[in-house]
């Protein structure tokens, strides 16, 4: 008599199937006009940024393409190495256009790469934690809970007064106030994953906790950390611009658009408005721009928020 084998179902969506759910998801995310325009300022301010040393009119910080003549010159003003200043210059002659450019670098830089860092961290904790459950998810449950307690800016001045000042040290700090939100929100999430039908399945296949893991339960568990890690970008580039306007954060050699409002904060109330002026709409830019897209996704990828 032969054996009967029954086929077992699949553990994971189709692919058909997540096709269709993605160009869904991106039909209702453009059907947002706010969104819409967030999203193209967003990658407008992102193509600038990422080609700043291509289409900058001037390096800001090569010292040999600098005039200290042309120091404090209003927008529009044309500087003695032939290039127009369509908004002003610094005390130290640069172009603020291309410093902007330059400073959009490093602030979307550190904020994009703590957030991966973060999230990868976050994600992992946060998956482990709910499903060794017991006292191990209530120590690190206790750990998350006392660390978003206290300020993140607070925290974020502490670990830089430890670490020193550097683009790395501002990374880093930036990762340990961050990681607690992507561990609380995967944790969430993984705890809704573990009592369905498809992980008790993969345990009864002999299918490995790490695999179960990292294969079926923490795919599930992407949408809410998208929409986190989207929302946590602003933050920290937020974050970051704070603690460079303080002189603690990137350093001067690699300075962000905090560090350019800061440097033209002492001319603010003297008529130089544009030195700290158009640093700051290009960060508010940034952070109003991302907080609309995630915004937007929140609505799509939780129904609950759906109006």
């Amino acid at each position: 008599m032969s054996e009967i084998i029954t086929p077992v179902p699949a553990l994971s969506t189709p692919p058909v199937k997540n096709e269709r759910l993605l160009v869904r998801q991106a039909k209702d995310l453009v059907a947002s006009p706010e969104a819409v325009v967030g999203l193209a300022v967003l990658l407008v301010l992102a193509f600038l940024a990422l080609f700043a040393p291509l289409i900058a009119p001037q390096n800001p910080y090569d010292l040999m393409q600098l005039d200290i003549m042309d120091n404090m010159l209003p927008p529009g003003t044309m500087l003695g190495s032939g290039i127009t200043a369509w908004l002003g210059t610094d005390d130290q002659g640069r172009d603020m256009l291309s410093a902007i450019m330059y400073g959009m670098r490093v602030s979307l830089g550190v904020g994009i790469a703590s957030v991966a860092i973060a999230s990868v961290i976050g994600a992992l904790i946060g998956v482990l934690s709910a499903y060794i459950g017991g006292r191990f998810d209530a120590l690190v449950m206790r750990i998350v809970d006392l660390q978003l307690s206290f300020p993140s800016i607070l925290i974020a001045l502490v670990l830089l007064t430890v670490f020193g000042r550097g683009l790395d040290k501002v990374i880093l700090s930036l990762v340990f106030v961050q990681w607690a939100y992507y561990a609380r929100t995967v944790r969430g999430s993984a705890l809704v994953e573990k009592n369905k039908d498809y992980i008790a399945a993969a345990r009864c296949l002999e299918i490995s906790q790490w695999r179960i893991l990292v294969r079926h339960m923490l795919p599930n568990c992407i949408p809410p950390l998208i929409v986190v890690s989207t929302v946590q970008v602003a933050h920290a580039i937020t974050l970051e611009s704070t603690l460079s306007f303080l002189g603690v954060g990137v350093p001067v050699t690699q300075p962000s658009l905090g560090m350019l409002i800061a440097t033209g904060y002492d001319f603010l109330l003297s008529g130089n408005y544009w030195v700290s002026t158009y640093p700051g709409v290009a960060l508010v830019l940034i952070v109003v721009a991302i907080n609309l897209v995630g915004d937007r996704l929140r609505a799509i990828l939780n129904p609950r928020f759906v109006q």
